[in-house]
């Protein structure tokens, strides 16, 4: 066990250093440093779909003051870009490091999340679909880089991507498949092209219904595009064939600008948070237009290195239930 944990370490290695370098090219990207925790009523950490609660604690040295572990960091970001003074064009990545404990344990979550995190400062003329697929295709570029880099290295890692990332709009799969939840939509649409951007994640559909959910004041879901759909976001979906499932590695989009932002706090009945500071500075013109995302580390050496379980590929607090289960099925956890 101990030799096997001691060799997924150094593939982990490999793989990282390697994405990173690539998506740093692809996108133009500075590497910086990044908080792990925030001052709490700032509106700069992420609720991500508005109800997870973040880790908080008071401050010894700081008087009647109380922060927050990171949930992720799309709106740090945009702050940071504007303090840095990125130009448009250009952006900055971050390895970031969060805790999210409300979420559930499964064999592809876990409470501990690790990402690359990036944002790049664009022109209001690239708020399109056009440039949003042109940033997909890049991030997907560095990926298969990445699955060839690995084989050349690790020759029992044969490549599977395909080709090229497929498109298409949540609406598009709520008019195919009708009488399927959206989860079931995806795990339609991802076997069948291995690797798909689905476009539009938050806004309602013609159903009535949200494919899922996204926080009102990062992704802009709600600005109509150009082939008439809603939204400027969306997710990055591989097929994995080791579980038999959808298996998501990335959020992004075209950030929102102040129309979006306010139409989207009141279609969530969140319109008090224009008092925050992040959103004052985004109403005030403060922040840069942008586009960013989140890809998971642990996801994608997850679906390089065909792990069943996240565990295998971090350290992390798990359930008796959950080892025991790992046990069972051969499953060496970190």
């Amino acid at each position: 066990m101990k030799e096997r944990i001691i060799q997924t370490e150094r593939e982990l290695r490999f793989i990282k250093k390697t994405f990173s370098s690539a998506l740093e090219t692809a996108l133009d990207l500075e590497p910086v440093s990044s908080p792990l925790a925030i001052a709490e009523g700032t509106g700069i950490n992420d609720d991500l779909n508005g109800v997870e609660m973040p880790v908080s604690f008071s401050i010894k040295e700081i008087k009647d003051s109380r922060a927050v572990i990171v949930q992720s960091l799309a709106k740090w970001k945009r702050v940071r870009l504007a303090e840095l003074e990125i130009p448009s064009g250009k952006g900055i990545v971050t390895d970031m490091r969060a805790l999210r404990p409300d979420e559930s344990f499964t064999p592809i979550h876990s409470i501990y999340v690790d990402q690359w995190d990036w944002e790049k400062h664009i022109e209001p003329g690239n708020r399109n679909i056009s440039y949003l697929k042109k940033t997909v295709r890049d991030i997907y570029s560095a990926l298969k880089k990445t699955e060839e880099s690995l084989y050349q290295s690790f020759p029992s890692y044969k490549p599977i991507l395909p080709a090229d990332i497929t498109f298409i709009h949540s609406e598009k799969l709520a008019q195919l498949y009708p009488d399927l939840t959206p989860r079931e939509r995806e795990k339609r649409v991802c076997s069948e092209y291995g690797a798909v951007f689905i476009i539009g994640i938050g806004g309602r559909l013609s159903d009535g219904k949200r494919h899922d959910g996204r926080a009102p004041d990062y992704d802009d879901w709600s600005t109509r595009n150009d082939d008439g759909y809603c939204g400027l976001n969306g997710d990055i979906v591989l097929w994995n064939p080791w579980l038999q499932m959808p298996f998501e590695i990335s959020s992004m989009g075209i950030r929102v600008d102040s129309d979006a932002l306010s139409r989207q706090l009141a279609e969530l009945g969140c319109a008090g948070r224009e008092k925050l500071l992040f959103h004052r500075m985004l109403l005030d013109g403060i922040l840069p237009q942008s586009i960013g995302g989140g890809i998971g580390q642990s996801r994608v050496c997850m679906f390089l290195l065909r792990k069943n379980h996240i565990g295998e590929v971090q350290v992390g607090l798990w359930p008796e239930p959950v080892r025991q289960k790992a046990v069972l099925e051969g499953i060496t956890l970190m």
